[in-house]
């Protein structure tokens, strides 16, 4: 029988496949579009372990089915290549960023061409090459010429509004803006350059202001929520503090309602619509001014419940509210700075999740109630963000847990304000009761209350109506040298946009560290060494990684166009991306500013649609088999000898003794009977008696590759780091077994597996197809590899049906009645299966199928031939092999999918259920064919009826042809 040599195979196919150039498409096309997009991967050092390929497989699968079907298919890739991992490195070593970038671009590729992805090459993708970001600067230029017009709910052009500004002042102006000064036309031609420039920089979307950012001072930059995880940064665990800063953010506030709005009409998991609509966060209230004694200033609040005004007892500010510090009395100062010098080393996330310890200082001053005039203090506490609402709150401890806990700690009043409610030990919020305690809003349901409330609040000017929306605007300035530069310069310290659409490229630095006086890297560069410099000096911030990834899929549109970022034909003809396939982790990150850039994009009409990606899957996960050993420390030692030897901790116990120590652990007894039994195998199997005590048993991570099924390679582990090598191993039955947990794949879990030797060992087919049966593309699953040889096996066995002989062999006779129905029943699942996603069991079904056919000895061309095409999309090498030596000499990509054929899955005959008197009691098969008086005849002619009759004559026979038989004796 010839073999499946699935290197040479696979090898031959890939190099045809560049060759051919058979992936690549253009725009001429009578086919229908279909857009297959991945996000795109950051190129780390490390390469691609398994779990990284799982949605491009997926991607992949579905973009060779729809060529099949009938579409022209987009299916690019290209890289997130710029981001702080490589700065890092960079700092470390000294070696541009750049130069790793490439290098880790190239690895990636190598991988991803050897797993067999049918992606045009054609149109990659760098965020890092100016090339592309030329066209992210260009689209930042867009965004600040641009402000949001609330009457025409979009963005506009800045010039209209300077030209308004101009002719009439801004009195008449909608705008989503920070400006609050009415000024005329004539205030305004009067205005000094630097004037205009503050006062447009409250209206553009791109602006300068001063903002509370997560700074990082070990990394020298500012970082995302994202990055920052339980007040350390995620990569390094560095130290991070709240820190005003002069940052450029985007006004994605502005598109705040059309965010919500655009989530109804697109295809995405409900969890993750759901995370969007949260972190955007739509809430109805009011606006209400409180008076402070003693001072000419507001505190303004938003509330959604304006009708529990008469519960509030306290106010709470933000501790870097601008009005703690004029408000704050001589005597309370100290006591504020160290709250605030605390708050600030917290994150928000930190901030908003410690609940049941509530903290907080008194300011010292008082607001006045707008209605009862009494005085109430106003606090500051860390669970007032300064960016969310007004970054204050009136507290309603009556009506709010978080505000009781507050007044119960600090022994502040908590008036009770709802009929027939109890509030001392918990606040109640739910909105049914009627109001008490509460004036012209006594006996009214909040329904009815917050109406009344509010038009109270406008008769007598001190509130208004309002929608809040959680969601702030992006901050958009990094303190990093390896991000896109701003084409920004300055001059008498107003931001001017550089002329022209010439990238402005990142200049040489002598270091990737920040100025010794704390400015960005790209302070470091000289004028000259800029390729374009104006003003007085360039802007020193560089972009986020997410500006790039907000556009790139319409890049790869149109990747080689030098005079505009797509051209109008090439989005027209691919519209906005049918299928994006990633990780759900980016919901509140780049999925939402991809869909804030597409609006703004859409709103100045230089794409035809607003949305960018019509239906998105989230796959999960695919998780780790971590493994583990467990080192022993001792006290002390029998002598100085053995333990110069042996080492305090260098004793590694076998799982089954580990296992033994945590189940017998006491905290009343010191001389536990687990460690007593592993002192006892120390001393049995290395000859070594401790008498001193066991202090910690340490569960170690160990490198996957020293494991197979739980049992350590001992030699291997010894070899892997100086510190082992003089272990000593605790054996059971002469084996040292390892524990191991199912988590997620990390190089400092030591339990990545690469796809390299996977696919040196059983080939990228068995890989994709492999992946596609650890389960549903969403869920997360383990990886283990036990199951892979049986996705091997089932490749050979498809390579079988061509070769039943040492030569490739299939017939040109008819088939078999059975092999059509295998073949046509595989189809139609196969093809049920790839629509809805359902990769795994299509794979179980290839499986059912192909046993089948060899149960059947079936080689018939008839078959194999559509058999062949119907696999194609997940076992791309191995059937461009068999479709070669079928004799076709196009790719089978390029083969039309084969149609499903209900009548080779059809029955001739039917089991009719017979029942007497309506209880069934046996099924004969009969021809589906066979008309009504033959069955009844037929049935009551049967042995088992006349049984069930004893003599009688049946008073009734019902029969429906082809469902059921009830005989009524």
């Amino acid at each position: 029988m010839s073999e499946y040599r699935h290197l040479e195979i696979e090898a031959r196919w890939r190099q045809n496949w560049k060759d051919q150039k058979t992936y690549k498409v253009t725009e001429e096309s009578s086919k229908p579009k279909y857009y297959v997009l991945d996000m795109f991967p950051y190129p780390s050092g490390a390469g691609l372990h398994v779990g990284h390929p799982l949605g491009y497989i997926a991607s992949d699968i579905i973009s060779r089915y729809k060529r099949q079907t009938g579409f022209n298919v987009l299916h690019p890739m290209g890289y997130d290549s710029f981001g702080l991992p490589a700065e890092q490195y960079a700092i470390q070593t000294g070696q541009h960023p750049a130069i790793t970038t490439k290098d880790n671009v190239t690895r990636y590729r190598e991988q991803l061409d050897n797993i067999g992805f049918s992606f045009d090459w054609s149109r990659e993708v760098k965020t890092s090459d100016p090339k592309f970001y030329r066209w992210t600067q260009w689209i930042f230029k867009q965004l600040f010429q641009s402000w949001y017009n609330k009457t025409t709910d979009k963005a506009e052009s800045i010039e209209a509004l300077v030209a308004t500004f101009e002719k009439e002042g801004n009195a008449n102006i909608k705008a989503v803006c920070e400006q609050e000064d009415v000024f005329t036309a004539e205030e305004w031609n009067n205005y000094t350059n630097q004037q205009k420039s503050d006062t447009l920089l409250n209206y553009r979307l791109a602006y300068l202001a001063d903002t509370v950012v997560n700074w990082c001072e070990e990394l020298g930059t500012v970082l995302a929520n994202d990055e920052v995880k339980d007040g350390v940064s995620e990569r390094g665990g560095h130290p991070v503090i709240q820190k005003k800063m002069r940052q450029w953010s985007l006004r994605i506030s502005a598109y705040s309602e059309r965010l919500l709005q655009g989530l109804e009409k697109i295809d995405w998991p409900l969890p993750l619509k759901e995370i969007q609509k949260n972190w955007i966060g739509k809430s109805r209230g009011a606006h209400v001014s409180f008076d402070i004694e003693g001072n000419s200033q507001k505190l303004d609040v938003f509330t959604t419940r304006p009708d529990t005004i008469y519960g509030v007892s306290f106010m709470v500010i933000a501790p870097e509210h601008p009005l703690v510090n004029e408000i704050t009395t001589a005597e309370q100062q100290n006591e504020i700075k160290a709250y605030q010098e605390a708050t600030a080393k917290k994150t928000e996330r930190d901030r908003q999740a410690d609940v049941g310890n509530p903290t907080g200082v008194f300011t010292g001053a008082y607001a006045l109630h707008p209605f009862t005039k009494e005085k109430i203090q106003i606090w500051i506490a860390d669970y007032v963000l300064v960016g969310y609402g007004t970054g204050a709150i009136m507290a309603v401890p009556a009506g709010d847990s978080r505000d009781h806990l507050f007044a119960k700690t600090f022994n502040l009043p908590i008036p009770a304000i709802f009929e027939g409610i109890d509030i001392e030990e918990a606040a109640y919020e739910d909105k049914e009761a009627a109001l008490a305690n509460s004036d012209f809003l006594n006996g009214l349901k909040p329904k009815k209350a917050i109406g009344q409330a509010i038009n109270k609040l406008v008769e007598m000017g001190i509130g208004k109506a309002q929608t809040n929306y959680r969601l702030r605007d992006a901050v958009f300035s990094r303190q990093r040298y390896w991000g896109e530069p701003f084409p920004v310069y300055y001059k008498d310290e107003i931001p001017h946009l550089t002329s022209g659409d010439e990238v402005v490229e990142l200049p040489p630095v002598d270091k990737y560290l920040p100025t010794e006086t704390g400015e960005p890297p790209l302070a470091r560069a000289k004028k000259e060494d800029w390729n374009i410099s104006e003003g007085d000096r360039m802007e020193f911030n560089t972009m986020p990684g997410w500006a790039g990834s907000s556009w790139y899929f319409l890049r790869y549109m149109d990747p080689q166009n030098d005079t505009e970022f797509v051209a109008k034909d090439k989005v027209d003809y691919w519209q906005n991306v049918d299928l994006y396939i990633g990780g759900s982790e980016h919901a509140t990150g780049h999925l939402l500013y991809s869909r804030f850039w597409t609006k703004f994009l859409y709103d100045l009409g230089h794409i035809p649609f607003d949305e960018p990606f019509q239906k998105l899957i989230n796959q999960g996960m695919i998780l780790g088999r971590s493994s583990f050993v467990y080192r022993v420390s001792f006290s002390k030692s029998l002598d100085s000898e053995t333990s110069k030897t042996m080492g305090l901790s260098n004793i590694y116990i076998s799982k089954k003794y580990y296992d033994l120590y945590m189940d017998r652990f006491s905290e009343n007894n010191q001389s536990w009977e687990g460690l007593e039994e592993i002192k006892l195998q120390i001393k049995n199997q290395l000859g070594f008696d401790p008498i001193g005590d066991i202090t910690t048993i340490s569960k170690l991570p160990v490198d996957i590759n020293f494991v197979d099924n739980d049992t350590l390679d001992t030699n291997a582990f010894k070899n892997w780091r100086p510190e082992y090598a003089n272990a000593e191993f605790i054996l059971e039955d002469g084996q040292y077994i390892c524990g191991h947990e199912v988590e997620k794949m990390s190089k400092s879990k030591f339990n990545v597996q690469t796809p390299d030797d996977l696919i040196e060992k059983y080939g990228a087919d068995t890989l994709r197809m492999y992946e596609m049966f650890l389960g549903p593309i969403e869920q997360a699953k383990p990886w283990d590899t036990k199951g892979i040889t049986g996705v091997h096996g089932f490749l050979k066995k498809f390579w079988r049906l061509f070769h039943p002989s040492e030569q490739f062999e299939v017939s040109n006779e008819a088939p078999s009645k059975e092999a059509l129905k295998a073949l046509h029943i595989a189809i139609k699942k196969v093809t049920e299966d790839t629509e809805k996603y359902a990769f795994n069991t299509a794979v179980s079904t290839f499986m059912i199928a192909v046993n089948e056919l060899n149960k059947l000895k079936c080689n018939n061309r008839a078959v194999l031939e559509p058999l062949t095409q119907l696999l194609a999309p997940y076992a791309p090498h191995i059937c461009e092999e068999i479709w070669s030596l079928l004799g076709h000499t196009e790719s089978v990509t390029l083969a039309p999918y084969p149609k499903f054929e209900a009548k080779h899955v059809e029955e001739s005959s039917y089991a009719y259920p017979v029942s007497f008197n309506g209880k069934m009691r046996f099924k004969l098969e009969l021809p589906k064919d066979m008309d009504k008086q033959t069955v009844e005849e037929t049935v009551l002619g049967y042995e088992k009826s006349q049984a069930y009759l004893d003599g009688k004559a049946p008073k009734k026979v019902i029969v429906v042809p082809g469902k059921i038989v009830n005989v009524v004796v």
